[in-house]
């Protein structure tokens, strides 16, 4: 199975420019491809994975992937799925995540090497404005700018020039790698297509109608349910491990609705189709199991944050789950209840009923005293019915945290801060 079919069984395709043009020249030769971000913020989330899945997909199966960080065009924004103008970033800033991107990026994607990096402010900032007018204004009509959708769903509110400029960049972008890297292929989210396309364009109108390039988008990432993909109580789910720990990573997938599972593993996973398919099955058969969103968690925990996090991350659920919590480390502690409500305490031992009412973890002592002796307190992951019960903070956790049940759900990370 070529790797288009594969993209295709895996639902990895939304519109491609000349499917016909794109398999022909695959099946020639072994191509230079690409994908860009811009650095609008420090840190990718799991949504910008499903584009650069793609480009190492392509790179197994032997062509080289650039990946674009843009650090020229995220300077001015793109107006892509957004109601209101960009609010711009200083150019400190923007180097900053530029240098962020880089990093992550090159930590998950580029250990074989066969993948090249590249900022596009490299090339956008050597083009004076004359020259820009001159040499690429000219090529685009503003009426067909004006339809492009990532143009005419702003019009209602209102586009700058600025932004309505980014398609024009992006294309510079796609010119510029064709001629100098002979790249042939733009890889985007299905919001890209407007810009691929214009893309396509300038390099025709440039180097004639012969080049051959091509642009491929990626399907927008929904679940069962109709909501959009990525998106948890917190906020979004983060490849930095600093924003997004690789416990609370881990337990993303793993919490992943049946009806999504098998998508998810098509999208996220270099699992074969063999083993997609008996995973399927599972989930048919075996749903209470759950085998499909382990495989799922594993497989992407390892590929984002390394085979050691994975199995960390797997080492808490596992221990969560027993409610044995005094075996996990303070990091782990930390991993799982460092998003949790929290408090500062002293190290001085304490009386149980005094502790959670001065913590605000009951409203009185005669709540307290209540909830203890029916047995709907654990400290440190032991139910505790002792009115005369003492926390001793030094006693767990290296001396640095106490954690606090109350009920099966409501956790409360207590940190020792001796200035207290």
């Amino acid at each position: 199975m070529d790797i288009l079919e594969d993209l295709k069984w895996r639902g990895a395709i939304n519109q491609e420019t000349d499917e016909e043009g794109l398999r022909k020249l695959l099946s020639e030769k072994k191509i230079s491809l690409y994908c860009g971000t811009d650095p609008t913020g420090d840190s990718l989330h799991i949504g910008h994975l499903i584009p650069f899945i793609v480009l190492k997909r392509f790179e197994l199966a032997g062509h080289h992937p650039y990946i674009l960080i843009g650090g020229g065009t995220g300077s001015i924004g793109d107006p892509s799925g957004r109601k209101t103008e960009r609010q711009l970033q200083t150019m400190e800033k923007v180097q900053h995540n530029v240098q962020a991107l880089t990093e992550q990026t090159t930590r998950i994607f580029g250990g074989s090497g066969h993948i090249t990096f590249v900022n596009n402010y490299d090339w956008l900032s050597k083009i004076n404005l004359l020259d820009f007018l001159r040499d690429y204004g000219k090529e685009f009509g503003v009426n067909t700018m004006i339809k492009k959708d990532i143009v005419a769903s702003r019009l209602e509110n209102g586009i700058s020039f600025t932004e309505f400029t980014y398609q024009i960049l992006q294309s510079v972008d796609f010119l510029h790698l064709y001629k100098k890297e002979n790249i042939q292929l733009q890889v985007g989210g299905a919001d890209q297509w407007g810009n691929i396309t214009s893309g396509v364009d300038l390099i025709h109108k440039k180097e004639g109608q012969d080049a051959q390039v091509y642009g491929l988008t990626i399907p927008l990432m929904l679940k069962a349910d109709g909501t959009k993909f990525g998106k948890t109580a917190g906020g979004a789910v983060w490849l930095d491990p600093k924003k997004t720990s690789p416990y609370e990573f881990y337990q993303f997938w793993l919490n992943q609705d049946d009806r999504d599972v098998v998508k998810y593993l098509k999208y996220f996973t270099f699992l074969s189709h063999d083993e997609i398919d008996a995973l399927a099955e599972k989930v048919k058969t075996q749903p209470e199991k759950r085998e499909a969103q382990r495989a799922l968690a594993r497989e992407v925990t390892t590929f984002v944050h390394g085979k050691e996090a994975m199995q960390e991350a797997e080492k808490i659920s596992e221990i969560l789950f027993s409610g044995n919590i005094k075996e996990l480390t303070p990091d782990e502690i930390e991993q799982v209840f460092g998003k949790m409500p929290s408090v500062e305490i002293s190290s001085n031992k304490q009386n149980i009923v005094e502790w959670l009412v001065e913590n605000k973890i009951e409203s009185s002592k005669r709540q307290a005293r209540e909830d203890i002796q029916n047995g709907a307190i654990t400290i440190n992951g032991e139910r505790i019915r002792d009115l005369n019960f003492e926390i001793d903070p030094s006693q767990s956790f290296e001396g640095k945290y106490v954690v606090a049940r109350k009920g099966k759900k409501n956790y409360t990370l207590a940190k020792v801060n001796d200035n207290e």
